[in-house]
């Protein structure tokens, strides 16, 4: 099962940013063809943040069409919502200690052990940092032009 990292959703949300197009067309695509796929809620509500936020946008997502955004998508074939869960303590410590999180790389690591807990195994995302939790396989579609793809 794949997750879709924040900046993915983002991406495929805001038609003004350069990545918009390949996001909203692949985020079409997996969801067309009803295939399971995961949103983290820790993603889902940094979606929000960052979509509604005025300091980032000339003219933000207003709160209840991000909240709309998050809803419309979850309630989709396919769509998992996905948190913390029974292990999630040892999990997020293990990839703390290997991935040598600190600062604002926790919310990474916690994304990332939400993911592997619940089976998903690749996340969609623009995001280098998952790097550091090498369980979770990363793919980049807005790399793809310069000859990277999966890791």
């Amino acid at each position: 099962m794949i997750a879709f990292d924040t900046n993915f959703l983002v991406y495929a949300h805001r038609g003004e940013v350069p990545q918009h197009a390949i996001a909203s067309r692949l985020l079409a695509r997996v969801l067309e063809d009803e295939r399971p796929w995961a949103l983290p809620w820790p993603c889902a509500h940094e979606f929000f943040s960052i979509v509604t936020n005025t300091k980032i946008w000339a003219q933000p997502t207003t709160p209840l069409q991000a909240w709309s955004v998050i809803r419309d998508l979850l309630q989709l074939p396919g769509a998992n919502v996905i948190g913390e869960g029974v292990n999630h303590l040892d999990t997020l410590e293990r990839f703390i200690r290997s991935g040598q999180v600190r600062g604002g790389m926790i919310h990474d690591a916690r994304v990332a052990a939400i993911c592997i807990a619940n089976g998903v195994n690749e996340i969609w995302t623009a995001d280098r940092d998952f790097s550091r939790f090498p369980e979770l396989k990363t793919y980049n579609p807005f790399q793809e032009a310069h000859g990277r793809q999966r890791h």
